[in-house]
């Protein structure tokens, strides 16, 4: 934190989310899985709802004068990943799926833009977009979540 403060103008946090976040809810209590229940669509999906609250918590603790936290949706994109961890998806959507360049347009946009400065929001397509697709993934223990986090890497709570 003290390097990304230091940075001239505000530094700039971008956190490439995904999709697969949409079918999940922040859960402490099912946000890690033991080797026997262990599911890695849904870990992934998990994760990636984390990373998106976690990038609220940042946003609201850290001034964006100093530091401005985005997070984003690349869009379904031809990725090795995507061809081996959902095969049938990819099989179905090739055609319909994104080129690396696209996926990484928002990024790009993010980090070098002057008018994307408004920290906390989740993007898609250089529009900022909902976090939710059904009601049912609202809500959590975003401030659990950010004492979790503290906990597990020995960080102070504050910023």
């Amino acid at each position: 934190m003290p390097a990304l403060r230091a940075a001239r103008g505000p530094a700039r946090v971008i956190t490439v989310s995904s999709g697969g976040m949409y079918a999940q809810r922040l859960n402490l209590d099912t946000l890690e899985m033991s080797a026997v229940n262990y599911k890695g669509a849904t870990a992934y999906a998990r994760a990636k709802r984390a990373q998106v609250v976690l990038n609220h918590a940042w946003a609201s603790r850290v001034p964006a004068s100093e530091v401005v936290f985005q997070a984003m949706h690349p869009g379904w994109v031809d990725t090795p990943g995507v061809k081996s961890g959902l095969p049938t998806f990819y099989r179905v959507m090739r055609p319909l799926l994104r080129s690396p360049d696209e996926g990484a347009d928002t990024i790009v946009w993010l980090a070098t833009d002057p008018g994307a400065l408004d920290s906390g929001h989740f993007w898609l397509d250089r529009r900022r977009r909902s976090e939710h697709r059904v009601p049912w993934t609202r809500g959590g223990d975003a401030d659990g979540l950010w004492e979790l986090c503290a906990l597990r890497t020995g960080a102070a709570l504050d910023v």
